[in-house]
C-alpha cells in the first residue's frame, strides 16, 4: 500500500460501460486531469490526455465509450483506446497508449495511491 492514499469516489459511482469519473493529481506544480472508468469489474485510470495531441478524451464530462461501449475514445480525432490496458487500436496514434494512474478498491471505495504525476511517470 502506498503512503499517499485519497478516496476519489465510492465504488458504486462506477459502473461497466457508464458514465467515467474525472479527478486531478498535482503535477509539476498544477493539476494534471484523470479520470476511471469500470470494464468488467475492474477499475482502470489513466491521465486525461490523448496519447496523440495531448487533449482531453470526453466529449461531455466522463464521456470516454465510443458507441459500441467496448473502447474508449478520443472526441477530437477518433483515437481508439482498450480500456483495461491504454493501448491504442485505431486511429492517428495506433500503438501509443494512454498514461495509467494506479488506483485500488477495497472496502467499497476508489482510492488513488498517489496523488503526484511527475512529468512522463507513470503513477
Amino acid at each position: 500500500m502506498a503512503d499517499e492514499q485519497r478516496v476519489i469516489c465510492a465504488s458504486e459511482q462506477l459502473r461497466d460501460g457508464g458514465k467515467g469519473l474525472r479527478f486531478s493529481l498535482e503535477g509539476e506544480g498544477e493539476e494534471v486531469p484523470a479520470f476511471a472508468v469500470r470494464y468488467r469489474g475492474k477499475v482502470y485510470a489513466y491521465l486525461n490526455r490523448c496519447a496523440h495531441v495531448g487533449v482531453e478524451l470526453d466529449w461531455l464530462e466522463g464521456e470516454f465509450w465510443d458507441l459500441t461501449g467496448l473502447y474508449l475514445i478520443c472526441s477530437t480525432h477518433g483515437a481508439t483506446y482498450e480500456p483495461h490496458t491504454g493501448h491504442c487500436v485505431m486511429g492517428p496514434c495506433k500503438g501509443a497508449a494512454l498514461t495509467p494512474v494506479e488506483l485500488e478498491e477495497r472496502n467499497g471505495k476508489i482510492y488513488l495511491t498517489t496523488a503526484r504525476h511527475d512529468h512522463d511517470r507513470t503513477v
